[in-house]
This record gives C-alpha cells, structure tokens and sequence, in this order.
C-alpha cells in the first residue's frame, strides 16, 4: 500500500470527530502508523487532549475556510493517498480493513467511500442537479490527481467547497470507484468524554 494519510477537519465533523479518530485507529493497520492531520480555525484544549488521545497532529488556520485548510493539510502530509472525511458520519473501524488493500493499486486516482449504492434513477439525477449531490463520509485521492484537479477551490467553505470537488471529480475522466458502506457502523456508543465544543460543528449539509 502506497503512503496514505487521512485529514479529518474539526469543523466539518463537529462533536463527532472523536468517533472519526476511534474508527481510525481501530482498524488496526492504522493503530499509531498512519498520521491523522485535524484541520480547524481555533486552538482548542479538547483539540490537544484529543491529539495526544489519538495521535493526531492539529493544523490551526484561522479564518481560512474549509478548501484552504484542506489545500494546506494535503501539501504538509506529502502521502501518495489522502484520506478526507466530508461529513460528519464516521465509518466502522471494519470497513477501514476492508479498504486499505483497495489503494494497493495504479489504476484508481479516487476511492468514493459511500453509504448504500444509490439507484439508477438517483445516479442520473445527481449528473443533472449539483444541488442533489450527496457527500460521501469519506473519499480517498491520490495526490496526483487531487493536485491535477488543482485541489479544492481555497475560496469556498463548509459544503460548497465540498460539492464543488466533488463536481470537478465527476466532471473529470476520474478513474473512480465508489465502495458502498454495507459495513456502516451506526456508531451510537455513548458520547466520547473528549468531545469538542458541539458549537464547533459543521453546518449542515443538504
């Protein structure tokens, strides 16, 4: 498996991103050997509780909005696959074990890690509408090619930066594959201690 790093953005996971950084490191692969950047707008004490909980490493960017923050973590880590997490849904710990030998390859530029695979009917829709694009919990990119796509529009943030990836993706001849979640974990354990502010959490998105 090439060099992979994820980047899971505080503000785009809100309370949740404890549970993002537990999957993670879960997985077993990922257990102290592959970097977790955390991108946010504020130093926070949870912040550093969390990074010394999960060995993270914070990137604080204030007033950047989210496709900087995002541009700015893809250029520190240097991996040959970046892992970014889109919305606040966090993935069982299994599916990350599933997927990790799906990167051991040239022939992919990106890995859409979705939920159920949607129908016909609602693949075409989403081709037609931007507005009826649903963000993936995570996607994975290779450098290269997040770099050829001249990486997220560092103008935009929250969702709009998201979606507006996501359409240059399709809108490339990407070599694409989507993973449906059928091991999605509901991830309803009780709240982690080292939670940050819910304040802090993403707005939604449609």
């Amino acid at each position: 498996m090439g060099s992979v790093c994820f980047i899971v953005d505080a503000m785009v996971t809100g309370e949740m991103l404890p549970r993002h950084l537990r999957s993670i490191r879960e997985s077993g692969v990922a257990d102290h050997l592959l970097p977790i950047l955390v991108t946010a707008t504020q130093a926070q004490e949870r912040l550093s509780a969390i990074e010394q909980r999960y060995h993270t490493h914070s990137l604080i960017t204030p007033a950047r909005p989210l496709g900087a923050r995002l541009n700015k973590a893809a250029f520190v880590s240097q991996a040959e696959w970046l892992i970014i997490a889109l919305q606040k849904k966090p993935l069982s710990a299994d599916l990350w074990g599933a997927l990790y030998p799906q990167l051991n390859t040239y022939t992919l530029d990106a890995l859409i890690i979705g939920l159920t695979r949607p129908t016909l009917s609602e693949r075409i829709l989403r081709r037609l509408l931007a507005s009826a694009l649903i963000f993936p919990p995570y996607i994975a990119v290779r450098r290269a090619w997040l770099e050829r796509l001249g990486g997220f529009d560092p103008e935009l943030d929250d969702h709009s930066a998201i979606n507006d990836f996501l359409q240059r993706l399709h809108a490339c001849p990407t070599r694409l594959k989507t993973y449906s979640g059928h091991l999605l974990s509901q991830m309803d354990e009780p709240d982690d201690p080292l939670m940050p502010n819910p304040d802090a959490a993403a707005t939604p998105h449609p």
